[in-house]
């Protein structure tokens, strides 16, 4: 089985990397999960993981000097592909090439997160909507942020990719999340799957180059992660028809 989510927002800040890597924690309970980052142009999953110092990443791969097996690493019961930071290794980069990256880890995975970069105004950042099954969206409970998301899952609509659901990130005010939420149940596919507090324990698991679930796993905010992460019906799919679907995927032109 196997099942490709792309973690998604629609403007930078929303704290979408530190929910993909959160998510892939709480996942990696109950499934074999393979967590990418997605984003070659401003890519940082990579100092959040603890891999800033590995010698081949998705870069490399994408630039065909390495295979996907030599960028995946095991950290945190999850297999992490992180992506470089180089302006050498984005040029060098073939987008194209993340359709094969996507299908060769599809083999072997129950569940694939693709951590998307924030906005989409490239075919490399609207690639990995597009290869998903689904979307979860990342947004703050701000009505700014609920419209940036709504541009996401419209244009993941246009290419048959599904919502998963919502999640609302930093919050500082739980009245806002009634608010918005009461907007976003309105407006979204999927459901609100968690609202996850703003906190410390966040800011610190980066510094510490951890995941927030290895480094604080007993914080309101890994709890609020668990919990959206129980709330993703994780669907089986046909590894083999899965990999021939991303092999086959069109990069299409951004929105």
């Amino acid at each position: 089985m196997v099942e490709a989510f792309a973690v998604a927002s629609g403007k930078g800040g929303t704290g979408k990397t530190t929910s993909t890597l959160a998510l892939g924690m709480a996942l990696a309970e109950e499934y074999d999960v393979t967590v990418v980052d997605a984003d070659t142009g401003m890519a940082n999953l990579l100092f959040h993981a603890g891999l800033a110092d590995v010698d081949v990443t998705l870069h490399d791969v994408l630039s065909g000097s390495a295979s996907t097996h030599e960028a995946a690493y095991d950290r945190f019961g999850m297999r992490v592909v992180p992506c470089g930071t180089s302006l050498a290794g984005f040029r060098d980069a073939d987008p194209e090439r993340l359709r094969s990256v996507v299908a060769d880890l599809a083999a072997d995975t129950d569940v694939l997160l693709l951590d998307s970069p924030a906005a989409l105004g490239s075919k490399t950042a609207v690639l990995p909507v597009v290869l998903a099954d689904r979307v979860v969206v990342v947004l703050n409970p701000t009505v700014p942020s609920l419209s940036d998301a709504l541009k996401v899952q419209e244009y993941a609509r246009s290419y048959g990719t599904e919502t998963a659901g919502v999640l609302f990130n930093r919050v500082r005010d739980e009245d806002a999340v009634d608010r918005v939420g009461e907007q976003a149940e309105r407006y979204f596919d999927g459901p609100t799957l968690a609202a996850v507090p703003e906190s410390d324990a966040v800011r610190a698991s980066r510094q510490a180059g951890e995941p927030l679930l290895a480094h604080a796993p007993d914080s309101p905010a890994a709890a609020a992660y668990r919990s959206a992460a129980t709330s993703l019906d994780v669907r089986s799919g046909a590894a083999g028809a899965v990999a021939d679907r991303f092999r086959s995927a069109v990069i299409p032109d951004p929105p």
